[in-house]
């Protein structure tokens, strides 16, 4: 049994990773400042502090605290938001992250699985996208994630802090964001079939994206703590083994839908490669698309 903070464990995928790990017998501390998470979806059995991964007062937390692992997860998520506030996105989403890292290191903490972002490798000509390629972000929130990455190599080779990135691909399932103006497309979809509007699509539907359901996440960042191939400084894809358009995940909702102009910052294509993945973590996504959908459609008639 290990002692573990997760950073951003209100939001949807940190809090699905608390949930787990409570589950698998680990004592977890969560930090959020609930700009995007939800205190309700923070698991009863961890311990809260909300706290901005900016401030100072994360240094008193893990001196208490004295964790063996951390999951970095906290940020301003979101492309099209990074677009519109791109120094706020900068301030949390890169010197927030170095924060964590230093507060880490200061504290012994034993290895940090860091969330990064398919976002990092920007519209590439070949797919599928692997980690070799040279990273081209078109997005604040792809530069940022690319500049966490760094911090993560740096602080693996100078400071001795193994810290494994995993590049997450288009992550859906149960309590997936739905009421903001830059929720993930599913959620987006889910609310406006709620409010009988039509579904929008930025573009013509035709992008493709290698959608993840979250549990298949999560099972990636506890096999990330534990493997042993792990050395620090390793970009892994974790993303769905088949890339799905736009259109087709609307068709999966309803058949109400209304196309508007392409959005600066927003890629055509995305398609996982996860040899890495599988060779290091032993990891491959194992929920079919479709029945991740249904799943997160029952959860969201919950509600």
């Amino acid at each position: 049994m290990s002692k573990i903070l997760v950073s951003g464990g209100a939001g949807f995928i940190g809090s699905h990773l608390v949930d787990k790990l409570i589950k698998d017998k680990h004592k977890v501390v969560v930090i959020d400042n609930l700009s995007g998470g939800k205190k309700e979806h923070i698991n009863k059995n961890a311990k809260f502090y909300k706290v901005d991964i900016c401030s100072s007062k994360i240094s008193d937390i893990f001196k208490k605290e004295k964790f063996d692992y951390v999951f970095h997860l906290a940020a301003i998520p979101r492309v099209p938001y990074s677009v519109k506030e791109p120094v706020k996105t900068t301030k949390v989403n890169v010197l927030g992250t170095a924060n964590v890292f230093k507060t880490a290191y200061d504290n012994g903490v034993k290895r940090i699985v860091f969330a990064s972002s398919s976002s990092v490798y920007g519209d590439q000509k070949k797919l599928p996208l692997v980690e070799t390629m040279p990273s081209l972000p078109v997005s604040p929130y792809g530069m940022q994630k690319l500049q966490g990455e760094e911090l993560a190599r740096l602080f693996s080779n100078l400071y001795e802090l193994p810290v494994v990135c995993l590049r997450y691909f288009n992550v859906y399932g149960p309590r997936i964001d739905f009421n903001s103006d830059y929720s993930l497309v599913l959620g987006k979809f889910l609310r406006f079939s709620k409010e009988n509007k039509p579904l929008t699509i930025y573009g013509d539907g035709k992008q493709t994206r290698a959608f993840c359901y979250v549990d298949d996440v999560v099972e990636a960042n506890i096999k990330a703590m534990k493997s042993k191939k792990i050395k620090g400084g390793e970009v892994i894809n974790i993303g769905g083994k088949q890339s799905h358009s736009v259109n087709y995940l609307a068709s999966l909702i309803s058949n109400d839908i209304k196309y508007l102009p392409v959005r600066k910052g927003d890629v055509l294509h995305t398609m996982a490669d996860t040899k890495k993945a599988k060779r290091l973590l032993d990891w491959s996504s194992k929920t079919e698309f479709e029945k991740g959908i249904e799943k997160t459609k029952k959860w969201f008639k919950t509600l």
